[in-house]
């Protein structure tokens, strides 16, 4: 059963996504909020697999919300989700960076919301590869930042795996492209993210464009 904690300061949106979540066999709405704070304290009580988030909320919102979960090593089984009306905008990528494994708009097809949790829930990134490049190619022009530390860690091998999750691609078809097992693609994918000290894939998207080994137009 993949338990689901809903933060949203609309009602309506929250009790929304309950009626269509809790539809499914494997899927249990276990709590909601209505601000950031609340979905904190609610996620250290319930230990949900997946958080729903939406980012702009009274008290606290998603973004710092998103940053103290995945802060909080009781929480690391918590997938936290960004909800936003808008799909491309500053606020998901700074929940990017905060924790968040993904995004999805609220405005997205019933179905689409169903399997974006049961991705959420299994620990895989969240992300529109298409999307993912516009988004943190386009953030990433605007502020220039000092690029992360961590590249020159990495070995040959494990920055090929590196660009390959950041160009969306998942284990077995990291592990066709470079011609190996998909037990080889998962281990030289947590390799590398324990080398970085990153929390998981979206984390590892990030930092290959912020460290410059990816861009939109390479990438």
């Amino acid at each position: 059963m993949i338990r689901v904690l809903l933060v949203d300061d609309q009602a309506l949106i929250r009790g929304g996504f309950r009626a269509l979540l809790e539809i499914e066999d494997d899927i249990e709405v276990v709590a909601e909020a209505a601000n950031g704070e609340r979905g904190v304290a609610l996620a250290a009580e319930h230990r949900p697999d997946v958080a729903l988030v939406d980012v702009q909320m009274p008290v606290m919102d998603g973004i710092e919300a998103t940053r103290l979960i995945a802060a909080d090593p009781r929480l690391s089984g918590v997938h936290v989700v960004i909800l936003t009306n808008y799909g491309l905008d500053e606020y998901v990528f700074n929940a990017l960076r905060a924790g968040a494994c993904g995004f999805m708009v609220k405005d997205t097809e019933p179905e689409d919301l169903v399997q974006g949790v049961r991705v959420a829930a299994r620990g895989d990134a969240l992300l529109s590869p298409a999307i993912t490049r516009r988004l943190i190619g386009e953030y990433v022009a605007r502020r220039p930042e000092p690029a992360p530390e961590g590249l020159d860690m990495l070995t040959k091998r494990e920055r090929e795996v590196t660009v390959l999750v950041a160009r969306g691609l998942s284990n077995d078809e990291i592990a066709a492209h470079m011609v190996i097992s998909p037990a080889t693609a998962k281990t030289h994918v947590s390799r590398v993210l324990a080398k970085l000290h990153v929390r998981d894939r979206a984390q590892l998207v990030v930092f290959a464009y912020e460290s410059g080994l990816v861009s939109p137009r390479r990438g």
